[in-house]
């Protein structure tokens, strides 16, 4: 086979998305394969898709279609489409797009280099591995900037709410033995890695299926003695799984970052209850104020849904109030997207988009008031950041505080001293806020 072959990757969706892409990069570099970032020098490309909801399934597929006009007007040879689109729509995949050569399913970053070889001998290849019994972990490339990471410490998902297709596309929850996590943190560590983002579908739910109890608290801090890294941050942690010693951990514990990202998505019971979330809004309620009371400095970052089905005027203006009166620091929002095989596609009184949209707009207009009265207090305070880059065009540097994930949240736009020394991406500088603009910070590095 001719290793000259140079592959490009298209990673779509959710960072646990862009892990597993990095451990195909692993498996192909290690056959010799050369990987490209210019999809038009590119004989394969790679599709690893996304197929959440509506709007990550319509940018899978328009990302398909984009590629396959490289196959025709470029010297792209074939396409192989993975990830979540190819697990849940295997069988529409060859039929609806033509221009794919092969599909591969969750768990199937073991059949990559057997898929690229297929495809270049021009056969088709597909392949369905048992998701329940995929490896876990592995030897990946990152793709991230060198001084942050993403760290994997399960797959799948218990949680079977009723409006999301996750369980059925990744299967049951299954965790990492914590040994392999740590021994993935040293390499990480050894690559420079300054951050380090904890992930799973569920990462408060780990080690409940090996251990018998909730581990999340033991692994963080044995992350944080087995290794340097100055910042270990915990996404992904559900309200009812946020245990005291948890709590402890991330309050006694000066490397894992004064952040939780705590999902809670409605807070009307009634609603809860038909999403099947587990525990209520005095559960949530609770939860926020055990956190807050221990580290009153923490950011608190959450993601709703509005428009779910049968949700009335009466539970959005209760959704609204509790913004209102928690305020959190960061908040996402989505308007409910309508699944098929998920209870809640057949559920009566489904809401029309229009609504949906609005009550998306009035929910991130009360949350843009939070965030400006929250950053307001900034001012004149000095925060520790994360330099990622230096803007040319603007002439300033950014980064993120304890308070920002990569990706999701705000930044931090700072200027250097006149004849400073230049700063790295990967440092750490000091930085006094001077001013706030939408949701982001503006000061200058003090020395």
């Amino acid at each position: 086979m001719d290793k000259n072959i140079k592959i490009g990757f298209v990673s779509l969706g959710c960072s646990k998305n862009l892990v597993d892409t990095e451990t195909m990069l692993a498996r192909l570099a290690s056959e010799g394969y050369a990987i490209t970032p210019d999809e038009t020098e590119a004989d394969v490309i790679i599709v690893n898709t996304c197929a959440f909801i509506e709007s990550a399934k319509r940018e899978s597929i328009d990302n398909i279609l984009d590629v396959a006009w490289l196959k025709k007007h470029r010297r792209l040879k074939a396409i192989i489409v993975t990830g979540c689109l190819a697990e849940r729509y295997k069988d529409e995949i060859f039929k609806e797009i033509p221009e794919v050569d092969a599909v591969v399913g969750i768990g199937g970053e073991a059949k990559i280099v057997e898929a690229v070889e297929s495809v270049l001998k021009k056969n088709k290849f597909s392949d369905y591995f048992d998701k329940e019994k995929s490896l876990l972990g592995g030897e990946r490339v990152v793709t991230t900037p060198e001084y942050t990471a993403y760290l994997k410490i399960a797959e799948g998902c218990d949680n079977r709410c009723t409006y999301c297709a996750i369980p059925l596309i990744r299967g049951g929850f299954r965790s990492r033995p914590m040994e392999d996590i740590i021994a993935e943190a040293k390499d990480l560590e050894a690559l420079g890695v300054k951050e380090l983002n904890i992930i799973a579908q569920d990462t408060s739910r780990y080690g409940l299926d090996l251990y018998g109890e909730y581990k999340l608290a033991e692994l963080a801090r044995k992350i944080t003695e087995e290794t340097k890294i100055p910042w270990v941050r915990l996404l992904y942690c559900y309200p009812d799984k946020i245990t005291d010693e948890l709590i402890t951990e991330m309050r006694d514990n000066p490397r894992i970052v004064k952040y939780l990202d705590l999902p809670v998505q409605h807070i009307s019971d009634k609603v809860l209850r038909a999403m099947n979330r587990h525990g209520d809004s005095a559960m949530i309620r609770d939860t926020i104020a055990r956190v807050r009371a221990a580290i009153p400095d923490i950011t608190l970052r959450t993601t709703l849904i509005v428009g779910f089905p049968g949700e009335t005027e009466e539970d959005f203006n209760e959704l609204c109030e509790f913004v209102k009166e928690t305020k959190f620091d960061r908040l996402g929002a989505f308007t409910y997207s309508r699944e098929e095989d998920t209870p809640a596609y057949d559920m009566p009184n489904q809401i029309d988009e229009q609504t949906k949209q609005d009550r998306y707009d009035i929910i991130m207009k009360e949350q843009m008031h939070i965030v400006a009265e929250k950053n307001e207090k900034y001012i004149g305070k000095k925060l520790r950041v994360l330099v990622e880059a230096y803007d040319q065009v603007a002439e300033i540097y950014y980064g993120r505080g304890q308070g920002d994930a990569p990706d999701i949240d705000t930044k931090v736009f700072f200027t250097n001293p006149v004849g400073a020394k230049r700063i790295q991406p990967g440092e750490f500088v000091t930085v006094i806020i001077e001013k706030t603009l939408d949701y982001d910070l503006h000061g200058r590095a003090v020395r």
